[in-house]
């Protein structure tokens, strides 16, 4: 029953961070020809994972996305089992959050969805990795100590931030394969055929913030 309440609140954080972060996209949009909307939708991310970190944090560890998800398995902290179940749960969340925007919106919006930089998928990988690459291992950081957890939260949610104020001009920042996946799979077309790039992308630079992690706290407790 415990695994279940840890699904359940994955769901419900996934569906709060598509249907509030990429609705403030969809709504606001995210040119950064005179930045207003470009830093309105950088600080709806943000703000989601503060909300949702002293919310459902204590319950599933308020992973959200499974990069993150697969960065705590590599790190040994989530079993397979419950790695599967957060993932499920994600993907489901965001495509639910997803629906629910777009019932609100229309999918014209374009519901947040991601798109390939310059049409390139190498130099979309490339700055996905990197982006998730540093929100992970923010995330494998703070959470490291039991004395951080009062502001684990606020620093998490600072570090989203802080990736998407760069990379939304590129890529339009995913980081998290079930937040690209719920509104391309309602939008189809282009960002449909491209969703993969922002699914394996974002699982590469979480394990490899995992895997650096490891070694660097490894060294030092040497």
């Amino acid at each position: 029953m415990q695994s279940v309440k840890k699904y359940i609140a994955e769901f419900i954080g996934t569906f709060v961070l598509v249907l509030f972060a990429c609705g403030t996209a969809a709504v606001v949009g995210c040119s950064s020809e005179y930045g207003t909307g470009y830093l309105l939708t950088a600080l709806a991310f943000g703000l989601v994972i503060v909300a949702m970190a002293y919310s459902i944090g204590n319950i599933s560890g308020c992973h959200i996305n499974p990069a993150v998800s697969i960065a705590m398995l590599v790190s040994g902290k989530l079993s397979i089992a419950d790695f599967i179940g957060y993932v499920v749960a994600q993907f489901a969340g965001a495509t639910a959050g997803a629906a629910v925007l777009m019932a609100l919106v229309g999918k014209e919006s374009g519901l947040g969805a991601n798109a390939l930089y310059n049409d390139s998928i190498g130099l979309s990988i490339l700055v996905e990795i990197i982006l998730t690459f540093v929100f992970v291992i923010a995330i494998l950081g703070v959470t490291s100590k039991v004395e951080n957890s009062a502001v684990s939260g606020i620093v998490i949610g600072l570090t989203l931030t802080l990736v998407h104020i760069l990379g939304i001009s590129f890529t339009g920042t995913s980081v998290n394969p079930a937040r690209s996946f719920g509104p391309a799979v309602l939008v189809g077309g282009d960002a449909l055929s491209s969703v993969w790039v922002f699914i394996v992308a974002p699982l590469v630079g979480g394990v490899l913030a995992a895997l650096v992690y490891k070694f660097l706290s490894a060294s030092k407790e040497k």
